[in-house]
């Protein structure tokens, strides 16, 4: 299982990719942070090791009074979104309260990633676009009022009822949903941008949380950036043998 913390995100479309070998992938571009560490969750108050991550940015008149204390407690401006990752306690150090997050301090090249999104909406929609079904009868010989339909859905007299989650029309997408196990072509860390193989929910400009997936084995998290030294500071004399 994976403990890494991830990113919260938009969508930003499809395109495709060429590989050093020639071969063509189709991705989509997700760009994913910088985020705000808004706070964080510890084993000793909160029972559980955990991030809380803001991306984006609102309107002070639109946070309710408790989030805005919150905010103001973290000495960070009120977040358009702001989503909780679990991670692993021995990590919590090396995060602080107010520090912005890229992709280069969270993703890898080939890493699996899990993409949680809201689909797309589609209305109320009958059983055969929402389920799948095949229809009644066939088509050409003769037209039936019941021919999308989703057939009988009564009992006999045991029980005497409709079961409960039976496949009928209804409200179709608009559900989060999470895409498991999609491989990072690239991550571009300049544009704080991810290239995943394959699709993921939501429409265009869609938030969308990208971490670690949890069914593969955890890779550990890029080293940070080496400190350069300051302006006429000699650098650190190494040993020679």
């Amino acid at each position: 299982m994976n403990t890494n913390p991830g990113l919260i995100g938009t969508k930003l479309g499809n395109t495709q990719i060429f590989l050093d070998d020639g071969e063509v992938r189709r991705v989509t571009a997700i760009k994913a942070g910088p985020c705000i560490v808004v706070g964080k969750r510890t084993p000793d108050k909160d029972g559980y090791a955990a991030l809380q991550l803001g991306f984006g940015s609102r309107r002070e008149k639109l946070v309710s009074k408790p989030e805005a204390g919150n905010f103001k407690k973290a000495n960070v401006e009120p977040p358009r979104v702001v989503r909780e990752f679990r991670i692993d306690e021995s990590l919590l150090e090396r995060f602080e309260v107010g520090q912005s997050l890229g992709v280069a301090d969270i993703f890898q090249d080939g890493q699996f990633v899990d993409v949680s999104g809201t689909s797309k909406g589609r209305g109320f929609t009958g059983v055969m676009k929402r389920h799948n079904f095949a229809g009644a009868g066939t088509v050409g010989h003769g037209t039936h009022e019941a021919k999308r339909h989703g057939g009988s859905i009564g009992m006999n007299m045991t029980p005497a009822r409709t079961h409960r989650g039976m496949k009928m029309p209804g409200q179709h997408g608009n559900k989060k949903c999470t895409m498991l196990n999609l491989r990072i072509v690239k991550v571009l860390r300049d544009e704080n941008i991810v290239l995943v193989d394959g699709g993921v929910p939501g429409s265009r400009n869609g938030f969308v949380t990208v971490k670690g997936s949890i069914k593969k084995a955890t890779v550990p998290l890029p080293e940070p950036p080496a400190k350069e030294a300051a302006a006429g500071e000699a650098p650190e004399a190494t040993e020679e043998g």
